[in-house]
């Protein structure tokens, strides 16, 4: 499909019930709460332990969400200003924006 980076492959429960991808860590848990209309997925808001700020940590765990997302053919609308951001970092994901969403 397109040419991926190497990415570290992360237990990521998709706790459908509360609307959030989640990922544990040595902090705590991280989620990645979203919505869904029709095929777009908006991500809506990182929850993260308090003063965590592995960087690498949640860029890789949207990555590895990214993998969900192409594989289930949706859309992804960024709301969160961290996933807006992790875009414009891997504009090898700017496919996955719905036509008419610019990052």
């Amino acid at each position: 499909m397109h040419q991926m980076e190497t990415i570290t492959r992360l237990e990521i429960k998709d706790n459908a019930f509360a609307r959030q991808f989640e990922t544990k860590t040595e902090s705590g848990i991280i989620t990645l709460e979203y919505s869904f209309q029709e095929k777009k997925i908006f991500l809506t808001k990182i929850n993260t332990p308090e003063n965590y700020n592995d960087e690498e940590f949640i860029s890789n765990f949207l990555k590895n969400i990214m993998e969900t997302v192409i594989e289930k053919k949706l859309k992804v609308v960024p709301i969160h200003p961290k996933i807006v951001a992790f875009f414009k970092k891997n504009p090898i994901y700017k496919e996955l924006l719905p036509p008419g969403i610019r990052i």
